[in-house]
């Protein structure tokens, strides 16, 4: 029995994922924590990691490599994902993480971002030969997969990460209808090519993991629309989910703070989330929703364990 740390380096946040392996197929979750790090913040659009975000990134390593070694892990696995490959300065990034806390970075593309999204969530939800519409809302990049329990039969990352959209719009506190519409306007253009694949694969239920999903779970369980179980996964009834997203686009981010169960990282950015994920619901007249707890850091696991 071995323990293995995989830590995944996302725009908005550095994910850590401890888990007991047996060197072969399973695994056992021993810590599952989330530093915020905004790495994204003041230059994603200009591809530059800024000074500020840099120091919260490499502080976050280094708090997170302090919990590894609580746990007394074997191996640390990071992952460097949107807002670190396309930063003039990432590579100099993580050479000072190499440097400073030892831990080697692989940067991936986002073919394979997509892939291991895919392998999390298919270990959380249980999928059979229907194609499902899964996505990952991040900060630099949203991957957007439609796969089954066999495969994924399409993937592809996006550059429309929330980081981004909110540096591009700086909408409004609240949001006004007109720029809910402008945002629209510019994801249907952006994702024409999703729609030719949905019309050919036909998903009706989009699995949504990470931050805003985890959000949206966690909300709805705290007013009572959903039970808040421990469950890797869980129904998310649309009706619930429309209360949240006008509820969510009317307020303010000091009235969003207050609401219960909201995640203080997510504040600013859940607006332009549930702007994405509405429109992608209504644009494509998807019928049901289901959060996965799982993502990337799983999926790496599985796909460590498996040898693929």
């Amino acid at each position: 029995m071995r323990k293995v740390a995989i830590i995944d380096m996302g725009t908005n946040t550095f994910n850590l994922l401890i888990a007991s392996v047996d060197g072969h197929s399973s695994y056992k979750i021993l810590h599952s924590g989330k530093l915020g790090v905004k790495l994204g913040e003041g230059g994603i659009n200009q591809k530059v990691i800024v000074p500020a975000a840099y120091e919260r990134g490499l502080n976050a390593i280094g708090e997170h490599c302090q919990t590894v070694k609580r746990y007394g892990a074997d191996s640390i696995y990071a992952f460097a994902t949107s807002a670190t490959r396309n930063a003039e300065n990432g590579e100099q990034f993580i050479a000072d993480i190499q440097n400073i806390h030892g831990v080697t970075v692989q940067i991936i593309d986002g073919s394979e971002e997509a892939e291991l999204v895919y392998l999390g969530i298919r270990q959380a939800v249980e999928l059979d030969e229907s194609n499902v519409l899964m996505l990952d809302i991040g900060g630099g990049s949203n991957e957007i997969i439609i796969g089954n329990r066999h495969e994924s039969v399409w993937r592809k990352s996006y550059d429309l990460g929330i980081s981004r959209l909110l540096q591009m719009f700086n909408p409004s506190d609240p949001i006004t209808s007109s720029e809910v519409l402008e945002v629209e306007a510019f994801l249907q253009e952006e994702l024409s090519d999703l729609a030719q694949h949905v019309s050919l694969y036909k998903p009706e239920t989009i699995i949504g993991s990470s931050g805003s999903f985890d959000t949206y779970r966690s909300v709805l369980s705290a007013n009572g629309a959903i039970n808040g179980n421990g469950e890797p996964s869980i129904v998310m009834p649309m009706d619930a989910y429309f209360a949240l997203h006008n509820r969510l686009i009317a307020t303010t981010a000091v009235e969003r703070k207050a609401i219960p169960g909201m995640d203080a990282m997510r504040v600013e950015m859940i607006v332009l989330a549930t702007i994405f994920t509405n429109y992608l619901i209504r644009r494509f007249d998807i019928k049901n929703m289901i959060q996965s707890s799982y993502a990337l850091k799983e999926g790496a696991v599985w796909k460590m364990l498996n040898g693929n």
